[in-house]
């Protein structure tokens, strides 16, 4: 063999060497601790939960270093894990120890609930508390015994033979349920978005619940007092009820006569109520003015001690404002209404205006006016 070609295997064996040494101490992580590279944390655990030394370590799913070292404390575990350079993980972060897959394979997952600073640092500390452990498979067969020793065997057997009854025949709305269930979660996910937001302002309308909740329970008592009351009255009630139908009949008669002689009554009055409408402002002081002249009528009335009665007026005549004679026939033309030749005076109105006391309809307050502008 040439030397050329000695030399060139020697070089391809060492680089391969060197590669190898490269590439377990990457994986191990002993090229980033000679070179400096990375932080580490510490977490502590109540316990390891499956957890190595050299298991990976996680953020969000992703692979961001390794545990260099487990050291056992009193009052549990300090786990030290290296991190990967550039890699930054909230200092709120979770912990948790997860299985990779049946076979175990732990590995520690950095779970923060935002990406919001301080970021962890060097020598920085993470708590993890029993909820961060996965649940042990001594401790999953051991309460599965338990739960399985706590079983009656008569009563397990009857649960099991009653559930074959109930299923047996069934295949046929058991296989329309198992398809609807699908249906009802592919509609689901098709408005997952919808669902999501309802839930989110659930959270407002629950809180008005919470802030009514005083209104919601004095209603729930006067309910209660509501029912309290209907419960003693239930004789009644169950009178009433039982005379009802009866009613009811001659209260449809009544109905059915009153619809043969309701409009025809009713139609006159439309007219009625129009020129009533028109004139509200009058009828208002007919309203307020006839009650006092009412209140004033007993005092016009005397009984002597005889026991006769009379009628007492007194009026009070003045000419402020003066009377309106402009428009009427004059004084020294008036004739005594007996003369067969008297003839009244026509069109006898007032037409003087104001401050003359003002007599007559041309005087009296318009009809108002109507909606749709009807007069």
């Amino acid at each position: 063999m040439r030397r050329g070609i000695k030399v060139r295997l020697v070089a391809f064996v060492l680089l391969s060497a060197v590669s190898l040494l490269y590439v377990g101490g990457s994986y191990l992580g002993v090229v980033d601790r000679l070179l400096g590279r990375g932080y580490t944390v510490q977490v502590t655990l109540p316990g390891s939960g499956g957890l190595f030394e050299g298991s990976e370590v996680t953020y969000r799913g992703v692979t961001i270093g390794r545990v260099t070292s487990m050291t056992v404390r009193d009052d549990g575990l300090l786990v030290t894990a290296r991190i990967d350079e550039g890699v930054e993980v909230p200092a709120d972060t979770a912990v948790f120890v997860y299985n990779l897959s049946a076979v175990g394979e732990q590995y520690l997952s950095f779970e923060p609930g935002s990406t919001e600073g301080p970021m962890l640092g060097q020598g920085d500390v993470v708590r993890g508390s029993a909820d961060s452990l996965p649940l042990g498979e001594d401790e999953l067969l051991t309460n599965l015994s338990r739960f399985v020793s706590s079983l009656d065997g008569d009563d397990l057997n009857t649960v099991v033979t009653e559930l074959g009854a109930m299923f047996a025949g069934n295949a046929t709305p058991l296989r329309s349920l198992v398809d609807n269930a699908q249906l009802f979660i592919a509609s689901a996910r098709e408005n997952e978005d919808a669902t999501i937001s309802l839930l989110r302002n659930a959270r407002t309308v629950l809180e008005t619940q919470q802030d009514v909740s005083p209104d919601i329970r004095a209603l729930a008592r006067d309910l209660n007092g509501v029912t309290e009351t209907l419960a003693g009255a239930d004789p009644d009630l169950r009178t009433v009820l039982a005379d009802a139908a009866p009613a009811a009949v001659e209260l449809t008669a009544l109905v059915g006569d009153l619809q043969r002689l309701l409009p025809p009554l009713l139609q006159p009055l439309v007219n009625v109520t129009e020129v009533l409408a028109r004139r509200l402002p009058a009828l208002e002081q007919l309203l307020v003015t006839f009650p006092r002249l009412v209140a004033a009528g007993p005092s016009a009335l005397l009984e002597a001690p005889s026991g006769q009665k009379f009628g007492r007026v007194n009026l009070n005549l003045n000419q402020m404002p003066p009377p309106c004679t402009e428009g009427y026939l004059p004084p020294g033309q008036w004739r005594p209404t007996s003369e067969e030749s008297f003839v009244p005076f026509f069109p006898a109105q007032c037409q003087s205006g104001p401050p003359i006391n003002m007599r007559g309809m041309n005087f009296a307050p318009p009809p108002t006016e109507l909606p749709g502008g009807e007069r």
